[in-house]
């Protein structure tokens, strides 16, 4: 399938690490160019090595209310144009609810939450029609993840803005989406499975519980992210789509 990406110019926020990087990879692969944004300079630069000229970086945090016009201006001034964006963000810190303080509530607020509204609605208001927006979320929006209480919180209130924004921005022909990813291969996840003491028993517990047997590779959901922000998606809106392996149950 050719999903008309050439020359289509993208956001990638968390671009340079991980799912982020991953659709990075999948955009360049079909010809589209990229605006990387992050906030470690070391992978940034090996990112700008990697990819050449199709990509242009910026050192900038989500959490940044001078962002989104930094990313913004940075495809326009690299690029010419703006087709859409996706918004990923790094996954904050883990714990139960009961364990987890009132600051750091606030710091995950502030970075994964609003700094993902603020960036689409800026990116939204920038689009012309036929542009396409889509927040990386996790499964926790439907079923909630041992030990990641913050994620729990937040991440199904982004799923509903999402959700919300794509009814909104839909008569100005823009889509917006969400990406549930379930257990990917991503240096986060090894992180994860590390925490519990025992990271081979935790794989084998998740792997379990997933019906194809195994984690995804982060090529698999680059290759997802991409097709939703394309052309080829282009009667996709408000869609809440996991790339789990058929780990989540609810319909």
């Amino acid at each position: 399938m050719d999903l008309d990406l050439k020359d289509r110019v993208y956001i990638v926020t968390g671009g340079a690490r991980g799912l982020g990087r991953a659709t990075v990879d999948a955009l360049v692969a079909d010809g589209a160019r990229v605006v990387v944004s992050g906030r470690s300079a070391e992978s940034l630069a090996a990112a700008k090595a990697d990819l050449g000229d199709a990509v242009v970086t910026v050192e900038a945090d989500n959490g940044d209310p001078g962002t989104p016009a930094r990313l913004i201006a940075a495809a326009r001034e690299g690029f010419g144009r703006l087709d859409g964006a996706l918004i990923s963000v790094g996954g904050p810190p883990t714990g139960t609810v009961s364990s987890t303080s009132d600051a750091d509530w606030e710091t995950a607020f502030g970075s994964v939450f609003l700094g993902a509204v603020r960036i689409a609605r800026e990116v939204c208001a920038a689009l012309e029609p036929g542009g396409s927006v889509a927040f990386v979320l996790s499964s926790s929006v439907r079923a909630p993840i041992p030990g990641l209480a913050i994620s729990n919180g937040l991440r199904p209130g982004l799923a509903m803005v999402a959700k919300t924004l794509a009814d909104e921005q839909g008569p100005r022909g823009i889509r917006v989406n969400g990406l549930l990813p379930g257990r990917v291969g991503t240096e986060r996840v090894a992180e994860l499975d590390e925490s519990t003491g025992d990271a081979e028993a935790a794989r084998a517990k998740a792997i379990a519980t997933i019906p194809l047997g195994r984690y995804g590779e982060p090529e698999e959901f680059g290759r997802a992210a991409a097709f939703l922000l394309s052309p080829a998606s282009s009667f996709v809106s408000g869609v809440m789509l996991p790339v789990d392996g058929g780990m989540l149950r609810a319909v």
